[in-house]
């Protein structure tokens, strides 16, 4: 039957190493969606080959296997910090009185429905806060500021898809990439809301997107340093482990960016607080 709109694909010019969705056909030209990895790419139909249930499965089990290492890592940090609060809740005491968290609460705009369905079920496990609106990169600078005063986040995700255009310019030109100038005037827009750094923390890019702009923009943590691809979820896992540490303590970028699946060589950022608040006493009332 041919390549068509949906099939998983992957190319062969690159031996086959990443899983596409063939979102669009024009004429005999492609455009692919990463399934895991945040990149956009043209291919033309000669370069793809569908792939079949077998190696589907094979493929999505090995992913798993590294999203479970990941999720394992956050817990045993979560941990930490959990112990770490309850001694500093109870001032190192045994007490009768138990204590409440509020975790950063979390604005996850987000280029395609089906990334956001997969960091919907990450936010959910890790227990943060979260709140997710799909959006093309496109629209993002004008919908932030909406966003940003009807839910008032502690944190913004700003990502998608990009990808940088060796054709259309050197690695130094905005230009010469997909979607990243949305991105940088999405993170300005929120700036204009929000400047304070600790007051909104902003985590934006998605693969080989322009580190330095968004940087400069305003974003605490951006990719991707080296424009390398970035995973699916590692916009989760960086939020997810500001959003649970205290308030009080900084946050060295190695610690967010150790645990992701992609590493500093795709992710990086600026020291920044936590946004865990913890609250005393909780009381458990039973209503008749």
């Amino acid at each position: 039957m041919g390549i068509k709109v949906g099939d998983m694909v992957t190319r062969i010019s690159y031996n086959h190493d990443l899983l596409f969705r063939v979102i669009e056909i024009n004429d005999q030209l492609a455009t692919l969606f990463g399934e895991d990895v945040r990149l956009i790419a043209d291919a033309p139909l000669s370069d793809l080959v569908e792939i079949d249930d077998k190696e589907y499965k094979d493929r999505q089990k090995k992913e798993k296997e590294k999203q479970d290492q990941s999720y394992r890592l956050f817990r045993q940090d979560y941990n930490l910090i959990r112990q770490r609060s309850e001694y500093n809740a109870s001032n190192g005491y045994a007490e009768s009185e138990t204590y409440f968290q509020m975790p950063g609460r979390v604005l996850h705009l987000d280029g395609d429905p089906v990334y956001l369905q997969k960091c919907k079920a990450l936010y959910e496990r890790l227990g943060v806060p979260f709140f997710g609106v799909h959006l093309d990169e496109k629209e993002m600078p004008d919908k932030v500021g909406k966003f940003i005063e009807q839910l008032r986040p502690d944190i913004l995700v700003v990502t998608g898809h990009d990808a940088y255009i060796k054709s259309k310019g050197r690695q130094t030109d905005l230009k010469a990439y997909r979607h990243s100038r949305y991105f940088v005037q999405t993170v300005n827009e929120a700036r204009k809301k929000i400047p304070n750094l600790d007051q909104l923390v902003i985590f934006a890019g998605a693969c080989q997107s322009h580190f330095e702009s968004l940087i400069r923009a305003g974003a605490n943590f951006a990719s991707s340093p080296t424009r390398i691809n970035i995973h699916a979820l590692d916009p989760v896992y960086i939020v997810a482990k500001i959003s649970y540490t205290p308030i009080k303590d900084h946050i060295n970028v190695w610690d967010v960016i150790r645990n992701t699946l992609t590493g500093e060589k795709g992710l990086g950022g600026i020291e920044t607080k936590g946004l865990l608040r913890i609250g005393l006493p909780y009381r458990k009332y039973e209503y008749e």
